[in-house]
């Protein structure tokens, strides 16, 4: 893809998607799913979160898991913490935990009640926080600031939240930085409910990049419930350039969910193997084995015990050369028999199989060459009929 950003993408399927799934699955599933991710060729990996199992039991065993798992050389390994205890716990783990890094950034939910049901706070105590955020980082001689902003977008709560109203609540951040003399240069968009549309995304960015030059560091955490959240990471890629950053989390099969949403799981997140299929397609370079990546969403569906989300996982990616699909091959009805694309025919033996004698087409790679039919023009690998 001509002059797109640079792209830096999370995998949460550890943090987001665990935080979701049952507390009693066994450390050493974990383990291996982790030390599986380490070897797709994902560049940053979230472990999981460092904070009281009290509220968030999935994630009591994480120091055995830090302890137990293998460290990837050239992955970095991100995790969460919400309190200084949670940061010297993980302490203890890093390396192989990369350093958490503070970040100067004032935040706000646009939800009042999605705020108090995920943080316990009111929107107006969260905008209440703004001020001593900016004198902290004037103090700690901060030479730039972020805003963020949580259901950028709507929430199962309040409904839809206009582009306007979002670009009134970061001008509200903004002028706080301005005075301060500190550049804004990064901007967040977070959707916990699944409210992002591809318009409201592209509308927002464009936007943002309109009213402040400065901004050219922009984080996407969307959550996929209604289906969109892949198609919004495309409207940002359209309209963001070579000089701008995009950041994007995402989950193996789409594995996540909020408890707080009213969704539950099906409140999912992008699924990891459907965006890097869809970056590869699109020319841009990830370096992931995508092949490897889908048996380890296989291998998470047996750790969580139920079917992930993501399509590619499900039909495979588009085969191209030496991976086209056998001509002959029987009847594919189940999603097991669907996974030949890694098994081969061992996925459907047995399958009912109609056809009286091989297939061949002069349109394949291996046909002997042979004119194509009258009326088609063909071009490279490609045909294209000679019709209207």
């Amino acid at each position: 893809m001509y002059n797109c950003p640079k792209i830096i993408h999370t995998e949460e399927g550890m943090r987001e998607g665990m935080q979701i799934e049952s507390a009693s699955i066994p450390v050493e599933d974990k383990i291996q799913l982790l030390n599986a991710l380490s070897e797709t060729g994902l560049k940053d990996i979230a472990v999981g979160s460092f904070v009281s199992p009290k509220y968030t039991p999935q994630m009591a065993k994480i120091d055995e898991i830090m302890a137990g798992f293998t460290p990837k050389p050239g992955v970095r390994y991100s995790y969460t913490a919400l309190n200084d205890k949670g940061i010297e716990r993980a302490k203890a783990y890093t390396p192989p935990l990369s350093p958490k890094a503070h970040e100067h950034s004032t935040r706000v939910d646009m939800c009042d009640a999605f705020a108090q049901r995920n943080t316990n706070r009111t929107q107006a105590q969260q905008i209440a926080t703004w001020p001593n955020q900016v004198e902290k980082a004037k103090a700690a001689g901060a030479t730039s600031g972020g805003m963020s902003i949580s259901n950028a977008f709507g929430s199962n709560w309040i409904g839809l939240v206009p582009t306007e109203h979002l670009m009134h609540m970061y001008s509200r951040m903004y002028s706080l930085w301005d005075e301060a003399g500190i550049p804004v240069t990064k901007v967040g968009m977070s959707d916990a409910n699944s409210w992002c549309m591809p318009h409201q995304v592209e509308a927002a960015i464009v936007d943002i990049k309109r009213r402040w030059p400065t901004i050219k560091d922009f984080n996407l955490h969307l959550h996929n419930g209604r289906g969109v959240g892949l198609a919004s990471i495309y409207a940002a890629l359209k309209v963001l350039d070579g000089s701008d950053t995009l950041r994007i989390q995402t989950a193996i099969g789409g594995m996540a969910g909020c408890p707080y949403c009213g969704n539950g799981r099906a409140a999912s997140m992008i699924a990891t193997e459907d965006l890097m299929h869809m970056l590869e397609e699109m020319g841009i370079a990830t370096g992931v084995d995508l092949y490897k990546l889908i048996e380890t969403v296989w291998l998470a569906e047996k750790v969580v015990g139920h079917p992930l989300f993501g399509f590619v996982s499900k039909a495979g990616p588009r085969p191209h050369f030496d991976k086209l699909y056998p001509m002959d091959m029987p009847h594919i009805e189940t999603l097991e028999q669907a996974k030949h694309f890694v098994y081969g025919k061992k996925a459907y033996e047995g399958a009912m199989s109609p056809w009286a004698k091989p297939i061949t087409s002069w349109q394949r790679p291996e046909a002997p060459v042979a004119p194509p039919p009258e009326g088609v023009v063909q071009l490279g690998n490609k045909q294209a009929s000679g019709g209207r």
